[in-house]
């Protein structure tokens, strides 16, 4: 986390496509100004966490910071909303760098379809039939068979989210590592997943794909009837998020961790 010492002149608003953030963003632009947003100083995005993850996809190489005010429903990645003083909000922010996740899939046909996501990279089974899994860390098979509905790759940005829902462990911001979560396992029965150092290339392969058919997810990119799959993290890829001083990114993964 780092602080932030710049002023913030130039604002671009985006918003979802609910009602709520439209009426929210003409009144933001009509009292701050909007410029195109690969210009900005700092991107506000009005939503929810969906909207959020969208913004920092489309933006993903141009350095902009982005700040959320919810509008939405979730709202885990995003600050409370108020219209007031935004720019002094905007200078008093704090900043959480992230890295997405690569994920090279291969398909059945031999194509190779690449993907970078936020929150995780997950596989699941795409019909009754669960899925077969062997998997690889660093080119070592570290489990030669998994029979479950899926399993993930959760950054910790992304270890709240569905990796949570999976009773994955929740990951500080700023922990150098990775969740391998199963998703509803039935051999090895106890595997409860594990933590890999954000450095490890993790690869996946799909044992009896024509009778176990397997889809990979990253974020909102879907490739189905995969061969293999290679996930690791995108060090080189820097994102910038936005938040209010004591309600930081990796204060909020703290807390989620005493909710009962």
């Amino acid at each position: 986390m780092q602080s932030i010492a710049r002023k913030f002149e130039k604002i671009a608003f985006v918003a979802s496509d609910v009602s709520e953030a439209r009426q929210a963003l003409a009144r933001l632009a009509a009292r701050y100004g909007n410029v195109e947003p690969r210009t900005a100083d700092a991107i506000v995005a009005l939503g929810g966490d969906g909207l959020m993850l969208q913004t920092l996809h489309r933006y993903l190489n141009d350095g902009v910071p982005i700040y959320g005010m919810n509008r939405g429903s979730t709202g885990f990645l995003m600050n409370d909303y108020s219209e007031d003083e935004l720019r002094e909000r905007l200078a008093r922010a704090e900043m959480s760098v992230i890295h997405p996740l690569a994920m090279r899939a291969i398909d059945e046909h031999g194509a190779e379809h690449q993907a970078l996501s936020i929150n995780e990279v997950s596989l699941f089974r795409e019909i009754y039939q669960a899925a077969k899994l062997r998997i690889s860390i660093d080119g070592r098979v570290r489990l030669e068979e998994l029979i479950c509905d899926g399993v993930l790759v959760a950054t910790p940005a992304g270890s709240t989210a569905y990796n949570l829902s999976a009773y994955g462990p929740i990951l500080p911001i700023n922990a150098p590592l990775l969740a391998l979560t199963p998703i509803s396992p039935f051999r090895p029965r106890r595997w409860r997943g594990a933590l890999l150092p954000n450095v490890a290339n993790i690869r996946f392969d799909v044992l009896e794909p024509d009778k176990r058919p397997v889809s990979a997810v990253a974020d909102h990119a879907e490739t189905r009837a995969v061969a293999r799959v290679e996930v690791e993290q995108a060090n080189g890829i820097d994102l910038f998020m936005m938040f209010d001083p004591g309600h930081s990114l990796d204060e909020r993964i703290l807390s989620e961790q005493f909710r009962y």
